[in-house]
C-alpha cells in the first residue's frame, strides 16, 4: 500500500437536473401553475400555485415531493377540464342545433 490513502470528496451544493432541490425541478411545476391559471380554470390554477408555493418553502425533501406532484396534479387537471369544456361547448351546439331541425 505504500502510504497510499483513500480520498473521498464530499461535493456539497452540487446539483443534477432532476434532483429534488434543484431550481430548474420548481420552475417546472411553477411553470405549469402558471400557465393553468392562464390556459385553464383559474381557481384550480390558483390551487397548483398554492402547492407550487408551498414546495419551494417546504423543510424536508418528502414534503418538497408531495407538494410538487399535488402542484403538477391540480395545473394538469386545470388544463384538461378547460379542453374538455372547449370541445364539449361546440358539440353541444352542433347536437342542439340538429335537434331544432328534427322539431321543424
Amino acid at each position: 500500500m505504500n502510504g497510499d490513502k483513500c480520498v473521498t470528496v464530499k461535493m456539497e451544493g452540487v446539483e443534477g437536473p432532476h434532483s429534488p432541490h434543484s431550481p430548474h425541478r420548481d420552475l417546472f411545476h411553477r411553470r405549469l401553475a402558471v400557465s393553468s391559471i392562464i390556459c385553464g380554470l383559474s381557481c384550480i390554477g390558483m390551487m397548483s400555485l398554492i402547492y407550487s408555493v408551498k414546495a419551494e418553502t417546504a423543510r424536508t425533501s418528502k414534503d418538497q415531493e408531495n407538494f410538487s406532484k399535488k402542484a403538477r396534479k391540480y395545473g394538469m387537471i386545470s388544463i384538461g377540464v378547460w379542453l374538455a369544456i372547449l370541445i364539449t361547448f361546440p358539440v353541444l351546439m352542433v347536437l342542439v342545433s340538429y335537434l331544432l331541425t328534427l322539431i321543424d
